[in-house]
């Protein structure tokens, strides 16, 4: 079974506040004489489900087609906060430790329950703590996705976990819809756009339910 974990590239999708939203305009209309309909976009590419690349944080890191796709693709562990879970509560090493079980594998997925995906930008989200950042990339961390619009809380300016991951040779997934995905394992297949020159990358996201044996 597929789960698409996608929020969409959409004029409905609210962008970050400030950013680009998306929109979709016409060249060519076949109702004009044209013998195709041709469609042009202007947008953000943090609208919709997307991965930072380094050069997101860091002008000297590299940009969109550094984006390393074995890292997007394969097994992922997806972790859900309690619902009572503060919002103005972030995760420290021993809070991952305890999400995790003690096992930090190559992808995980957070869910927060703080998303786009609901139709309104939201106020505020939990994130990693800048050690708990350091921590997991050191223990062979890949990829850090979230349903939250950013790994960083809303204000931050310093945007310290994409500098720990991104630095570390993590990844950041951002955006994702995970309303309808209960904890556990799967196989994700999230391969970015193949896009050059950017801060970041659209991406469909599925994820594959696991089936054991």
């Amino acid at each position: 079974m597929l789960h698409d974990i996608s929020v969409p590239m959409s004029a409905a999708t609210p962008e970050w506040p400030g950013d680009q939203p998306f929109h979709c305009g016409w060249t060519c209309r076949r109702e004009d004489g044209d013998s195709v309909n041709l469609a042009a976009i202007t947008t953000s590419f943090h609208v919709g489900t997307h991965a930072d690349a380094p050069l997101h944080v860091h002008s000297a890191w590299p940009a969109s087609e550094a984006l390393e796709l074995d890292a997007f693709v394969g097994p992922v562990r997806v972790v859900s906060l309690p619902g009572d879970w503060p919002v103005t509560q972030d995760l420290d090493v021993m809070h991952v430790i305890d999400l995790l079980g003690g096992i930090v594998p190559l992808r995980v997925l957070l869910r927060t329950g703080c998303t786009v995906a609901t139709g309104a930008f939201p106020a505020d989200w939990p994130c990693l703590t800048r050690d708990a950042a350091e921590w997991l990339s050191n223990q062979g961390l890949r990829l850090w996705g979230v349903d939250a619009p950013s790994v960083d809380r809303r204000e931050s300016k310093t945007l310290d976990v994409h500098h720990a991951l991104l630095g570390r040779n993590a990844f950041v997934l951002e955006n994702l819809d995970l309303r309808d995905v209960a904890p556990g394992a799967y196989d994700l297949v999230a391969p970015p756009l193949s896009l050059h020159g950017a801060d970041a990358a659209p991406v469909r996201a599925l994820l594959r339910s696991v089936v054991r044996g």
